[in-house]
């Protein structure tokens, strides 16, 4: 009498709806982005973020070992330097506080763990933005290029699998693809922050990484804009054109509809950040007891994956692998 009783017979036990499942969520689809401050002694909470801290060099080798004993298989390291200049300079000085923590976790964890590096220079900069000023206020495109290869090569020389170029600078990809290569790196992969947005969901992430826009300025220029997904496509196109090995949406949750897209658009692995403001919402929500923040974060996960992510970038990885290894 009711054909779509079927639906209903195959949710009656939990056992059953793990056997229909469609979608997965797996230790191996999480990785865990981490903070590095340089000249602290003890790890700083982030007072927007909870649960999230900026790692001295010590703490954040016990935390990416932790995380490998989870079966977590990846980290993404950010810095925060002691000193910052108009050009970022410390984001590849040998002994910048990115580079001296790969080199620290290439001895921890060895080839256990993918270490992968962001790649841009607005932690570094002392006027915030994602590459250096042409003297209007507005980022020189072209001379920034010139700034990320010199990145890529300190970070790779440091020990980094991934650089992870997020500036959104047109040609970004296929600079840092021939500094690689022309460096003895060809093995160095780019995971490149394609359709990066112009997001408001960014504020707890400044404030992990000391970052504010000198003169209250903005990056929409560069970063993609929020009402636009056909120009993600073009983006992710162009970047796999020049070399990119995996491409990022950013963030997740408010652009399930442009993962979608890029799934069905491309064969290249596809990450989605869960960004600090995602993040922070649910944690806030927890706080006050209007959600449980724990479902609820397990299911934000669960849709990003459905909507076509192959893996997340994540304030939730430590805590998701915990639940997901029982």
């Amino acid at each position: 009498m009711f054909p779509e009783r079927r639906l209903r017979r195959l949710r009656r036990t939990e056992p059953l709806r793990r056997l229909v499942a469609e979608t997965r969520l797996s230790v191996d689809d999480l990785v865990a982005p981490l903070f590095v401050r340089e000249g602290i002694d003890e790890p700083q909470p982030v007072a927007s973020l909870p649960g999230v801290v900026q790692h001295t060099r010590a703490s954040l080798r016990t935390e990416v070992a932790a995380l490998r004993d989870l079966g977590v298989p990846a980290v993404i390291l950010f810095g925060i330097p002691a000193t910052r200049d108009p050009e970022g300079s410390e984001s590849w000085n040998p002994d910048g506080i990115v580079q001296v923590a790969l080199r620290d976790l290439r001895d921890e964890v060895g080839d256990e763990v993918v270490l992968m590096a962001d790649l841009c220079v607005d932690e570094y900069t002392d006027h915030g933005h994602c590459g250096i000023l042409d003297g209007h206020g507005s980022v020189d495109n072209d001379a920034t290029l010139d700034l990320y290869q010199r990145a890529a090569v300190a970070q790779a020389d440091a020990g980094a699998d991934v650089c992870a170029p997020s500036g959104m600078m047109d040609g970004q990809v296929a600079a840092i693809r021939a500094a690689l290569d022309g460096s003895g790196h060809a093995d160095t992969a780019i995971l490149a922050y394609s359709a990066k947005y112009a997001s408001a969901l960014y504020g707890p992430f400044r404030d992990a990484v000391d970052v504010q826009i000198v003169g209250g300025g903005d990056r929409r220029g560069y970063q993609q804009d929020p009402p636009n997904a056909r120009e993600a496509l073009e983006e992710i196109r162009t970047d796999i054109a020049e070399g990119a090995d995996m491409v990022m949406v950013k963030p997740a949750l408010a652009y399930l509809d442009v993962i979608a897209r890029v799934r069905d658009d491309v064969d290249v692995p596809l990450a989605a950040y869960h960004v600090s403001g995602e993040y922070a919402m649910v944690e806030a929500a927890a706080a006050n007891g209007w959600i449980d923040g724990d479902a609820v974060a397990m299911e934000h996960l669960l849709a990003i994956r459905r909507a076509g992510a192959d893996f997340i970038l994540t304030y939730l990885t430590r805590r998701a692998a915990e639940a997901l290894n029982g």
